[in-house]
């Protein structure tokens, strides 16, 4: 089981290092004419993608003939009353340097905890790996749904921001079943062409 997992796009708040997970934000300009540039050397029949207008954009503009299968749970994370801001405007807030202080792993006020995104990705992703029907299956997601999933899949361990993309970025994964369930092998970050 060969896995693709790639980053959307880069949208108007990542170009302005805003928290954006919930909201349904599109590509910008940018980001369209950057994903027009990636021409990959092979074409699925089928796209496993967040149901969100930047994953769905930059899937079809890279995948252009492929379907798309809309994961639900391949959202990226809620990061409630912190979602739209960046850090600059954040910084003098309490929750947020506690959140912070905390690496990130308790729930954001009124969002979603790292533990309890990470569980409902990886569920997500293990499931359409295991039901893909070519190889490699490719995933369209966000930033922190491919660190969520390596962090918990990937062998050897590593944390999960090392994990990060930029934006059109891609991991490279051989699945592998386990006595302790699927695992991710060989992940190395590759570039799209």
């Amino acid at each position: 089981m060969r896995a693709l997992l790639i980053r959307h796009g880069q949208t108007p708040g990542n170009a302005e290092g805003r928290y954006i997970g919930r909201t349904d934000e599109p590509l910008s300009a940018e980001g369209r004419a950057a994903a027009a540039l990636v021409k990959p050397d092979f074409s699925p029949r089928l796209v496993c993608v967040s149901p969100l207008k930047r994953a769905r954009e930059t899937a079809a503009i890279l995948f252009p003939t492929a379907g798309q299968r809309v994961l639900p749970d391949l959202r990226e994370m809620d990061f409630g009353d912190f979602e739209g801001k960046n850090a600059a405007e954040l910084g003098s807030d309490p929750a947020y340097r506690a959140w912070v202080d905390g690496w990130c792993l308790a729930p954001c006020p009124n969002g979603e905890d790292r533990l309890s995104f990470q569980r409902r990705a990886v569920a997500a992703f293990v499931e359409a790996l295991r039901e893909a029907e070519e190889a490699p299956a490719v995933f369209v997601v966000h930033g922190g749904i491919v660190m969520a999933v390596l962090e918990a899949l990937a062998e050897p361990r590593r944390e999960f921001y090392d994990y990060w993309l930029p934006n059109l970025g891609c991991y490279a994964a051989e699945g592998v079943e386990t006595d302790g369930g699927l695992r991710l092998r060989n992940v190395r970050q590759i570039e799209l062409r």
